[in-house]
């Protein structure tokens, strides 16, 4: 019976408290038995969505109730209004990554083209956040390939800044780049800051897709050239119009009205699901780019496009008045509401029925069906070769069952100083990047040197202990699952050594005769085996010792991005502790504010100095001590 929730296949906890659900909007987050959050939801009403689910199964989809057969715990959220459950789904979703929502599939935030507008002299970054601090901002991109071929096309129009000199106009010589016409030289007075700003502004147009005005002005600036008889800057105008020209060629022309509009159309195949986005800027096609999306079930298409929707255009730096779209989607009147808001004017949720506008959405599901058949057939290969790789692995080492989990160990350590130790898995031949471990090593030395085999210990000693312990029980005590699973084969960095402190290590917490251990001889690229004197080599160029080798480089590649972080946070925090008027508050807001020491190294004075605290006088000492 509709509105009673079935108490016999609940626990007694989870049955009160779904007895205690609010009627008011807001978010829901189901957890699993590990405490992870594995479904992020929103409701107009609390109370009726999430009973909905422990109510009748067999109108749910099987992904669902795999989804609701996992679930041991409901936790909410109250908001005022939809809207403000949906903006905190979002965020929910982003965080925790659930596994049965729809989600874009790369976990790494999408590049961006970032221009500097708020300097005298602009420059151009490529970028993964947007701020909020005056630049502009273009994509995102799916790949920073992409990102650096479209800003090596418009370089030969828009010639721009490409260096972190500062621009006073009196520099002795120019750079490579002036005299390859990459950069019109403001460094040298060659172009004042009013010229220059002129060419960051083209290049702003032509991204917002505003050619012909953009064309217009070079024209215009050819012209008058020829009029001052400055033959050779209007030879180079007439240059950079036959380039801007070539990139207008490539961009079909798919309007007459001028108009800005995003097409959004998708394939799915196989629980895989592929997005492709038509960027239409002043009728013109500007680029296309393609999306993965990952937990799509059976019959899920109109939340497909809603989920892509929502987490998309949540940080898309560009938001048209009009999205076509191939269907109607969930919460079509919702989604319109916070578009608007996000975009400050009308935004239309669009499904044409005839005419070049469902051409266009034809055309752009066409392109994401080719694009996902493609990702299959290079997904289908790299299975092949993995499944191969993992089988001669096995056989090579006599391994009882195939490692399709193998966890690999590495040290890193600078003259005994921010020594690291890094675990990366990799199940069926490929990385599982949400697995990997880092271990800050706690002073492990020996004669006043660094112990490499010390350090190794206590590196398997915490992951492995980790496995065995009971995990504590109560509040804030939830144990990462990650360390409950056992490997099926264990690679250590290194020869003998490293085997056999590994060794003793799985032989002290009962796993000797349970978890596989090699250790991987750097020198010759032979695998030790615990007992055997004459080492395993696998043949050369085989998929197995390419795996193997690929396991150990992630490794070593993890331990020492690690050790690096470590060593140059511990190196920039002191140097900036020696900025006269840099006390605690200032470095602090200075982390909170960038994020990095990265990034308040690559930070320009102006955008330090608009750290709230700070002034342009500090700002310029910390630029020029980092």
């Amino acid at each position: 019976m509709m509105g009673v929730v079935s108490k016999p296949d609940l626990s007694p906890a989870l049955f009160a408290k779904l007895e205690t659900l609010p009627t008011q909007p807001g978010c829901y987050l189901m957890r699993n038995a590990q405490g992870q959050v594995i479904y992020v939801g929103k409701a107009v009403q609390l109370r009726s969505r999430v009973r909905s689910y422990f109510q009748d199964q067999k109108q749910h989809t099987a992904k669902t109730r795999r989804q609701v057969a996992e679930t041991v715990d409901v936790e909410w959220v109250v908001t005022d209004t939809e809207l403000e459950a949906l903006i905190l789904e979002n965020e929910l979703i982003k965080r925790y990554r659930p596994q049965f929502n729809i989600r874009l599939k790369d976990d790494k935030q999408y590049p961006y083209i970032k221009v500097h507008w708020r300097e005298d002299f602009p420059k151009i970054s490529v970028v993964r956040t947007m701020l909020p601090d005056g630049a502009r901002y273009y994509g995102p991109f799916t790949s920073g390939y992409a990102v650096r071929q479209t800003l090596e096309a418009l370089r030969r129009v828009f010639p721009y800044l490409d260096c972190n000199r500062e621009i006073t106009g009196q520099d002795a010589r120019p750079c490579l780049y002036f005299h390859i016409k990459r950069c019109v030289g403001p460094c040298i007075g060659a172009a004042s800051r009013a010229e220059y700003r002129q060419v960051i502004d083209g290049l702003c147009q032509f991204l917002e897709g505003k050619t012909e005005e953009a064309l217009a002005e070079l024209n215009r600036r050819m012209l008058l050239a020829a009029e001052r008889m400055q033959f050779e800057r209007a030879a180079m105008y007439r240059d950079q119009i036959r380039a801007a020209e070539r990139i207008v060629e490539r961009q079909k022309v798919v309007s007459g009205k001028q108009e800005d509009e995003d097409v959004i159309a998708f394939a799915t195949d196989q629980g895989n699901a592929c997005v492709q986005v038509f960027f239409i800027r002043h009728g013109r096609l500007i680029g296309r780019e393609s999306f993965l999306l990952e937990g799509m079930g059976e019959d899920e298409n109109g939340e497909l496009l809603a989920s892509f929707l929502k987490q998309f255009y949540d940080e898309a730096a560009f938001l048209p008045p009009n999205i076509l779209l191939p269907k109607q989607v969930e919460e079509h009147a919702i989604i319109e509401q916070w578009l608007q808001g996000k975009r400050g004017a009308k935004v239309t949720l669009r499904i044409p029925k005839r005419g070049p506008k469902k051409a266009l959405v034809a055309m752009a599901t066409e392109n994401a069906a080719s694009a996902l058949a493609a990702m299959q057939a290079e997904w289908q290969a790299d299975a092949h070769r993995h499944t191969e790789a993992v089988a001669n692995l096995q056989a090579a080492l006599e391994l009882s069952t195939p490692p399709a989990r193998i966890e690999c160990f590495d040290i890193s350590t600078l003259q005994g100083t921010n020594t690291v130790g890094s675990m990366v898995v990799f199940v069926r031949g490929a990385p599982r990047k949400g697995d990997y471990r880092r271990f800050k090593v706690q002073g492990v030395t020996q004669t006043g040197q660094p112990d490499d085999y010390a350090s190794l210990r206590e590196v398997l000693r915490r992951r492995f202990r980790r496995a065995v312990e009971t995990p504590a029980e109560g509040p804030g005590q939830r144990q990462d699952p990650v360390w409950r699973i056992l490997p099926d084969l264990l690679i250590v960095d290194g020869g003998k050594g490293q085997l056999g402190v590994a060794s003793e290590v799985l032989r002290e917490l009962g796993l000797f005769e349970v978890v596989p251990v090699v250790g991987l001889a750097k020198q010759e690229e032979v695998l030790f085996r615990p007992g055997q004197t004459a080492p395993v080599r696998l043949p050369p160029s085989s998929p197995e010792m390419y795996l193997v080798q690929r396991v150990r480089d992630e490794a070593h590649r993890f331990a020492v991005s690690y050790q690096r972080t470590l060593r140059g946070k511990a190196m920039t925090q002191s140097r900036l502790e020696e900025v006269p008027g840099v006390g605690m508050k200032r470095r602090q807001a200075l982390i909170k504010h960038f994020g990095s020491i990265d990034a308040i190294r690559n930070a320009s004075p102006a955008e330090i100095a608009a750290v709230p605290g700070m002034t342009r006088q500090v700002a310029e000492r910390i630029k020029e001590l980092l």
